[in-house]
């Protein structure tokens, strides 16, 4: 380059830098330039939320993005204009920091978030899961609260997007109170109010306005509540733990209903309902309102995935009767807390039947009868036993005994039903000889009642007190598996009472096999399904009467223990161990009556009781006639046929 060109270039900046020195802006000219961009960013920031979200109703996943957008812009007041634009009175609560307030008593420790005002995470501090760990009803996003208010100029609040304050915790002899606070400008604010007391699984939950007369629609006398959760896996049996697993709710004066327990289920809710349950095995959380939801709509999943730890999801969209001018407020009460009859039925005590809560009816103790033998006797009769003794496998052997002693008259005429049978089992068998032939089946039948009829013996005598029996063990088998007292106590190999008693497990999936009978042997049911085998021999053995059996009928009595085998092995042990004592002491009882009750005596009793005149009863007249109008109307049937030839 020569030194021409090296001095133009040199010229030309000069001027350049000279001209850029005199067109320099003011500083009025400068402040005027960042209004202007700023108005930009604002009007860039307006189109991108508008874009994201509904300004009428911000969804719960937009808070992060709101502030990383607020946050481009530099003025404060520009930040605090988009708010009140957006949420009106409630623009300052959109952005803030979500803290935890710990609240907790003896038996419950709750976790209260400012965002949302809401109850975070629910522990149970008595109780742990299968596996030995913290047993946690609902954490972080596994459950969800949400109220929904209209304001007075049209905008809708949902709560779950707001940040409350705070307040200190009141704490007195009685109880401790939490208050969460949304505040919606000087002196105007909505309180989410929880009350915990000693000792106890059931809190007080309030939410209460303040001056929001002029901000609320006045015209608006409801308010919508939403309730989501996610229900987890507690115990080791999942497959027996998601029959237990349900969405219930109650009418108000009404009974008590839910929702499919096997599949997806939805229900809208028209008229007054008091409370909704989100129910496991053996906890549930309960959302009862003082004033019944004037409506709800419901809904549960089940979760179909194996390997996810949760059980179903359940939903509910209730509408409650809200004063907007706060003189009213919105008062709940939040069970969250174990399955336990006595405890469930104590907040019942001293209630107008019309305003009964009925909640132990989460408790599945079977209908009608069944719960009223169970209520009655099988509940208070192991509670008094649990006072004393500390094995609940000695308690269920002890109850196994009432109940043998209390079901002893009916086993007794059983069994002496049977016993006359059996001994009149030569005469039928002589019968038999005597009328042979399928010609005669009708009149070999008449024969053989007639014997028994003239002896005092009944075939139908030793069914009935069976069948006066099947109650209770019914009841009984509702009782076990729902038992909470049985929940992880151990009794000889078996860890936990209150489920399977695994001696052997296997991993991978076998078709069919995996599915009815599961991926384990347990021992109490293998040691159940033995000993109704060989009781079902003996019975069989000692109840033969001589008189023809249809056929296969023999198998069919076999079948029906092996059955047991592959319906009980995922039920709980404590359940099997019953019938496994039952089992036992009725082998017991039926080798003991044969020890002291003389069958020659006794035959010789029925002997003496042909040569008096007796009358038979209702039953045995219609069986007769019965036999009499069949024996008739084979007699045609065969006339046709010898007519025809």
């Amino acid at each position: 380059m020569d030194k021409n060109t090296l001095i133009g270039f040199s010229l030309l900046a000069v001027v350049l830098a000279a001209m850029a020195w005199i067109n320099q802006p003011t500083p009025e000219q400068i402040a005027a330039r960042q209004r202007y961009q700023d108005s930009i960013k604002q009007t860039e920031l307006t189109e991108q939320i508008n874009n994201a979200v509904d300004a009428r109703n911000i969804d719960k996943s937009t808070n992060s993005s709101i502030q990383q957008m607020l946050d481009t812009i530099s003025s404060d007041s520009l930040k605090a204009k988009e708010l009140t634009r957006l949420f009106g009175a409630f623009g300052k609560a959109a952005i803030g920091t979500d803290t935890i307030t710990n609240l907790e008593n003896e038996v419950l420790k709750l976790s209260v978030s400012t965002k949302g005002g809401r109850i975070r995470t629910a522990q149970l501090k008595n109780y742990q899961t299968h596996d030995s760990l913290p047993l946690i009803l609902f954490d972080g996003e596994e459950s969800s609260f949400n109220a929904t208010y209209v304001t007075a100029d049209n905008r809708i609040i949902n709560t779950s997007n707001f940040f409350f304050e705070s307040l200190p915790i009141v704490s007195n002899a009685d109880s401790t109170q939490l208050t969460m606070r949304l505040i919606a400008g000087t002196d105007s604010y909505i309180d989410h109010v929880y009350t915990i007391y000693p000792k106890e699984y059931m809190i007080r939950f309030s939410i209460q306005t303040n001056n929001m007369a002029s901000i609320l629609s006045p015209g608006v006398n409801s308010v919508d509540i939403e309730w989501n959760s996610k229900l987890r896996q507690q115990e080791k049996g999942r497959t027996f733990e998601k029959r237990y697993v349900g969405l219930y709710y109650k009418y108000a004066a009404d009974d008590v209903e839910n929702l499919s327990e096997s599949k997806d289920d939805s229900k809208e809710l028209r008229s007054k309902t008091k409370w909704i349950a989100y129910k496991d095995q053996f906890f549930s959380t309960i959302l009862i309102a003082e004033e019944p939801f004037l409506s709800a709509d419901i809904a549960s999943k089940v979760i179909t995935d194996e390997t996810s730890p949760y059980l179903s999801s359940f939903s509910s969209k209730m509408t409650a009767a809200f004063d907007p001018q706060g003189k009213l407020s919105n008062d709940f009460r939040i069970y969250l807390g174990p399955n336990h009859y006595p405890t469930l039925g104590r907040y019942d005590k001293g209630v107008a039947s019309e305003d009964k809560l009925e909640i132990q009816r989460l408790v599945p103790l079977g209908n009608i009868i069944f719960r009223w033998f169970n209520k009655i006797m099988v509940i208070p009769l192991f509670d008094f036993l649990g006072k004393y003794i500390s094995s609940f496998g000695i308690i269920i052997f002890l109850l196994t005994l009432i109940i043998k002693m209390i079901l002893f008259p009916l086993t007794y005429k059983s069994y002496m039903s049977s016993a006359k049978m059996r001994v009149l089992r030569p005469q039928v068998e002589e019968i038999n000889e005597r009328l042979k032939g399928e010609d005669k089946a009708m009149e070999r039948q008449k024969a053989t009642m007639e014997l028994y009829s003239r002896a005092g013996a009944s075939p139908m005598s030793g069914c009935l007190p069976m069948l006066l029996q099947m109650p209770i063990l019914i009841a009984l088998f509702m009782f076990f598996p729902s038992a909470i007292e049985l929940r992880q106590e151990p009794f000889l190999w078996a860890q936990d009472l209150s489920t399977y008693d695994a001696i052997l497990t296997w991993k991978g999936n076998i078709p069919l096999v995996s599915y009815l009978y599961g991926n384990h042997i347990s021992l109490f049911c293998l040691l159940m399904t033995i000993v109704n085998i060989i009781y079902t021999k003996f019975n069989m053995d000692m109840s033969n009467t001589g008189q023809q059996q249809m056929p296969g009928m023999k198998w069919m009595m076999y079948l029906m223990p092996v059955t047991f085998l592959v319906f009980f092995n995922q039920y709980s042990s404590g359940l099997c161990y019953y019938y496994l004592l039952s089992s036992l002491i009725s082998i017991g009882q039926t080798l003991v009556f044969r020890y002291f009750i003389n069958e020659e005596k006794l035959l010789a009793k029925l002997e003496e009781n042909k040569k008096r005149p007796r009358k038979t009863n209702g039953f045995m007249n219609r069986l007769m006639e019965a036999q009499k109008q069949q024996q008739e109307a084979l007699r045609k049937q065969q006339t046709q046929r010898g007519k025809r030839k």
